[in-house]
């Protein structure tokens, strides 16, 4: 098998139900597939080096192109061929089963004769388990791949290719025509009929539409319930919400910074909650509260910054003895079990606050926000690994987002003692931040020992731990412009004397934090400005990594990034109902 190369990471699309997600590339590559969850090992890893891949590719010269049907994580590739045009339509059946997963192709030649081969070399584990056991009957292919059982439903005139490792397929399509093909992952063996293609699809089709929400009421509604569908594909049946699809993809070519996204960090899901609160989206919101009070009932102070999205300790790191995409490695897992982050705990507070709010809080909610609190009182005045996860400081931004929850739970709890003891202390944390973090120039600086500016810093303001018109927010703000910003985009922190770009690349998230924080002043024609900037850093399926580089306009980490997506639904929503 002629396995694709790995393409810029703008042209890849995600198709997704939850448990799992699936990167499709611009030649039909399903080339990133991990089974059963997101966090397991890969069946298809032609991404990162492997030979494992599920390739559906015009034969000939092709131009490619690529769309999302509206409101949905169904991607069409389409191809301009010397012959017509041929799309193939891609989508995990949605809603998903947790331990059975079913990759729908409709290939479909649309105005003109085509010819499409198809080649489909799963390996399980990171390609270490190959396709074994192979049976075929009346166009149905049966196989193991270690522990796992797949099944092939791709019709006549397949043929096993490598000993068995693969299967090959060429299809012959005249206008109008289509092919399906399906594609089932289990960890047990079937014992059921899949229902025709037809069925599934419909069904996939209305499942998506009755999940993301009309969302008017915001700037731009078709790219803001775009990125609803992508939340909601990265959001599992237990409530989590991986961080990303992948892991080590590099932000910068060998920088050394690969890391293993696949889990569910507590700050991003408290920010896509937050998010979804504002667009009054409730089921997004109450998974959200879901997986992050468990968490607090469960651990206490001692709740991880991360875990799987089954709530398990994250793995530590290791290699998995693939040559990793270009420029990154082959790590999974991830050494952020090891850290302390004190805002994980003030974001809990905001995210409860915000479902608070629209009367989505039971006792066992509550109960979570009075741990959550507790941690705070407990653990304030601690170094921790800030929302960067770098050295343990005493952040500013962990403080003063830790005062900011403080306030919010307490805004959103009956009077009681308890919830007057929470305002002193947020007064108590902000004095204190007051004393050893505020700059000589007036502006917030990242920590008692380090004057300069961050990203994070615009944070508290926009979540109430000072008022946005406060002089230390626009101070802040105003500083944060001059300096770490570089022809409308923007960066985290300046790692050292080159210029902004040469550190690493723009931060998206911090782009949007510059158009909520311009929108909260009154500074709307900036505010939109730059929240059309960012979110245009993206290709042709509109996703949005962790960095862009706006020298190659290329995407830089792993992809699509949900904390990312999260601040573009707030921001869309937030810019346009005039909140300030």
């Amino acid at each position: 098998m002629n396995v694709p190369g790995p393409h810029v990471l703008r042209d890849y699309a995600l198709v997704a139900d939850g448990e799992r997600g699936a990167l499709v590339g611009p030649r039909g590559d399903i080339s990133w597939l991990c089974f059963p969850r997101w966090d397991n090992g890969s069946v298809f890893a032609s991404l990162v080096g492997g030979q494992s891949c599920y390739l559906v590719e015009p034969i000939g010269r092709y131009v490619w192109g690529g769309y999302y049907e509206p409101d949905s994580l169904i991607w069409r590739n389409r191809w301009v061929t010397e012959s017509g045009l041929v799309e193939c339509r891609d989508a995990l059946r949605y809603p998903a089963e947790a331990e059975r997963a079913v990759v729908l192709r409709r290939i479909t030649a649309l105005n003109g004769p085509v010819s499409v081969r198809v080649e489909l070399r799963p390996r399980a584990d990171y390609d270490r388990q190959p396709l074994t056991d192979l049976h075929h009957h009346d166009g149905c292919w049966t196989g193991r791949l270690g522990q796992l059982h797949l099944r092939w439903l791709c019709g006549p005139g397949a043929r096993s290719q490598d000993g068995g490792e693969a299967l090959q397929l060429r299809l012959d399509l005249k206008a109008g025509e289509s092919h399906d093909l399906i594609l089932e992952l289990a960890t047990r063996p079937p014992s059921d009929e899949l229902p025709p293609a037809g069925e599934m699809w419909r069904a996939t089709d209305t499942a998506w539409q009755h999940d993301v929400p009309d969302l008017t009421n915001c700037v731009a509604p078709s790219d803001t319930r775009h990125t609803y569908a992508v939340l909601r594909g990265m959001t599992s049946s237990g409530g989590g919400m991986v961080a990303a699809a992948t892991t080590s993809l590099p932000e910068r070519a060998e920088a050394g910074r690969n890391y293993d996204y696949r889990y569910v960090w507590i700050r991003d899901q408290c920010y896509a909650g937050q998010a979804a609160a504002a667009a009054g989206t409730e089921p997004l919101l109450d998974a959200a509260v879901k997986f992050v009070s468990e968490r607090l009932l469960e651990h206490g102070d001692r709740m991880s910054p991360a875990y799987t999205t089954q709530g398990a300790a994250i793995p530590d790191q290791r290699h998995i003895k693939l040559p990793g995409y270009p420029g990154g490695y082959d790590l999974v897992g991830n050494q952020v079990v090891k850290q302390f982050q004190l805002d994980a705990f003030g974001e809990a507070l905001l995210l409860l606050a915000a479902a608070g709010a629209r009367d989505r809080l039971g006792v066992e909610h509550w109960k979570a926000a009075e741990i959550a609190a507790s941690a705070i009182e407990k653990r304030w005045q601690q170094p921790d690994a800030g929302i960067w996860e770098i050295d343990n400081r005493p952040w500013t931004h962990s403080r003063l987002t830790a005062a900011a929850g403080l306030r919010a739970i307490a805004a959103a709890a009956p009077r009681t003692p308890t919830v007057s003891g929470w305002l002193s202390l947020a007064d108590r944390i902000i004095a204190d931040t007051d004393q050893t973090s505020l700059h000589p120039s007036g502006r917030w600086q990242r920590s008692p020992d380090d004057p300069k500016l961050d990203g994070a810093l615009l944070l508290p303001a926009l979540r109430g731990a000072i008022p946005p018109d406060d002089p230390r927010s626009v101070a802040t703000l105003d500083g944060y412009l001059q300096d770490l910003t570089l022809d409308d985009y923007a960066y985290r922190f300046r790692h050292d004397q080159r210029p902004l770009p040469e550190a690493e690349g723009s931060f998206l998230l911090c782009g949007f934090l510059v158009a909520l924080s311009l929108h909260r002043i009154g500074r709307q024609v900036e505010a939109r400005g730059w929240f059309e900037r960012t979110r245009s850093a993206c290709g042709p399926p509109q996703l949005l990594s962790e960095e862009y580089d706006p020298f190659e306009h290329q995407q830089r980490g792993n992809l699509p990034q949900a904390f990312v997506h999260a601040l573009l639904l707030e921001t869309s929503v937030r810019l346009a109902d005039g909140d300030q």
